[in-house]
């Protein structure tokens, strides 16, 4: 038997497969609560190292750039290596940089374990969708991303009220001790309950050579834009230290391209993107999460700072996006495996684009329960897109390209955040500044002016949301799903 037959066979029975998907999802949930958990923690790491909130900013930057960077040549990494061994080393990394974190004695070490830690988060989330998807038949492909993505929105949702808990009572270096209990956990259950074999089927008898060359260059192109997008030292966007790098940035785009399809075997086969599904499913997916991040990013700014409302108060009510988002993803897996996937993934953009809009015209007045029926229905519409895209992307790569090709929709995802969150934030400054209110998003609700100007940004960055979602529905529209195809690598 071939190991792309193998692969389109389901590798665990059914009490088995949800085992293996239950060690899978532990390590899920634990490596995106820490994600959303330490941002609760940046003012306490502030003032411990006795530094400006602006320093500390590299705390979730340096972060950033180590996933978005590492993502690709990790999957690439555990398609030559084994998923396994790639999922239990970025496992003990992360502990590792956990561990080292919390006993840092000075910031910039505390940096060195972040990137450690970050490093550990690359190449478990770069894996881990492949895994689990290997673990069901493809028959079943939507229900296995649905429950990934409920296990990311219980991680996501949990953060900042795990992480706002403990701070209560404990000093910031016990969130990232911590983080290990979990993670020794999802360790011993994936050394004891993931098998290779099973996963992936017959491997190669030979061993391919890693495209050393591929990951650098992509690397340095995504963590160079990655950092521009971010802008840590408040440039301006004119300026040659801004457009330069966004220049550079092209041009390693394009050597990437040149030497990708030059190569004997490429980090990612460009080839896939002649598939139509592939190529159209990738860019929806990028411009979907381009739009349902502005919510997620700005919506507490405007809870917390421009209506007053407490943090206790508003972390209830942006739970009400999670909430959706884990509740429809499961709905929309085992749906889209049955109808298949494009009408739900449809579905979820065009409850995107209509929460948007609403969205756009939220005022000081708006009663409280329209905010959170909208981002009730906006989490609903972003879990029921995000899973058959996922599943679309998925079903169009062949079997032996399933590591790197799953590393691409996270990526995909990580990138769309990026863009989404700079995009968004960006527009409501440049408008205030454009009114003359050169003042943190913070302290908009103590003018009345500035939260004008505030809310006439806010309305632009919205209706660009709209048009973010309006696009990808458009692009979801025209994309017409196959049957998962056999392995076509050679």
């Amino acid at each position: 038997m071939t190991a792309s037959a193998t692969a389109l066979e389901p590798a665990f029975d059914d009490s088995r497969k949800w085992l293996a998907f239950s060690a899978i999802a532990i390590s899920f949930v634990t490596m995106v609560m820490s994600q959303s958990m330490v941002f609760v923690a940046l003012s306490a790491i502030a003032d411990d190292f006795g530094i400006t909130l602006r320093a500390v900013t590299w705390v979730v930057i340096a972060q950033a750039l180590t996933i978005s960077a590492l993502m690709m040549p990790m999957g690439r990494l555990a398609d030559i290596a084994g998923w396994k061994r790639i999922h239990l080393l970025g496992l003990a990394l992360f502990a590792a940089g956990a561990i080292f974190i919390a006993v840092s004695p000075v910031f910039w070490i505390l940096i060195v374990a972040r990137v450690v830690m970050a490093a550990g988060n690359a190449m478990g989330q770069s894996v881990g969708t492949a895994m689990v998807v290997s673990v069901f038949p493809p028959s079943e492909r939507g229900m296995a991303i649905g429950s990934q993505t409920s296990a990311v929105a219980i991680g996501g949702v949990s953060g900042p009220i795990v992480g706002g808990l403990v701070l209560q009572i404990l000093p910031w270096e016990a969130l990232f001790w911590l983080l290990v209990i979990p993670i020794g956990i999802a360790f011993v259950a994936g050394y004891l309950i993931l098998d290779e074999k099973k996963m992936r089927g017959e491997r190669r008898a030979e061993r391919l050579p890693f495209d050393w060359g591929g990951a650098i260059l992509s690397g340095l192109a995504i963590s160079l834009l990655v950092i521009t997008i971010n802008n840590p030292f408040a440039l301006s966007w004119a300026s040659p230290l801004q457009l330069g790098p966004l220049l550079l940035v092209v041009a390693l785009l394009a050597i990437f391209v040149y030497w990708e399809f030059g190569y004997t075997n490429p980090m990612l086969e460009l080839r896939l993107f002649r598939d139509h599904v592939f190529s159209l499913a990738v860019l929806t997916r990028m411009l979907g999460f381009m739009a349902t991040t502005a919510t997620l990013f700005m919506m507490p700014i405007y809870l917390i700072s421009f209506r007053d409302m407490s943090a206790g108060a508003a972390g209830g009510v942006l739970f009400l996006t999670s909430l959706g988002m884990g509740v429809s993803a499961q709905a929309a897996g085992r749906l889209s495996d049955k109808f298949g996937p494009r009408p739900f993934t449809m579905l979820g953009l065009g409850m995107v684009v209509i929460t948007a809009l609403p969205m756009a015209f939220l005022g000081h007045n708006t009663p409280i329960p329209v905010v959170m029926a909208l981002l009730l229905v906006g989490g609903l519409g972003s879990g029921l897109f995000n899973v058959p895209n996922n599943s679309m992307i998925l079903g169009a790569a062949p079997a032996s390209a399933l590591g790197v090709v799953a590393a691409l929709t996270n990526l995909t995802r990580n990138v769309g955040n990026v863009f989404g969150q700079a995009i968004a934030s960006g527009v409501i400054v440049a408008v205030m500044v454009a009114k003359g209110f050169d003042i943190p998003l913070g302290d908009v609700g103590d003018n009345p002016a500035a939260g004008h100007a505030f809310l006439a940004g806010w309305k632009i960055a919205f209706l660009l949301v709209a048009a973010y979602a309006s696009v990808a529905l458009i692009l979801a529209s025209r994309t017409v799903v196959r049957t998962p195809h056999k392995d076509r690598a050679t």
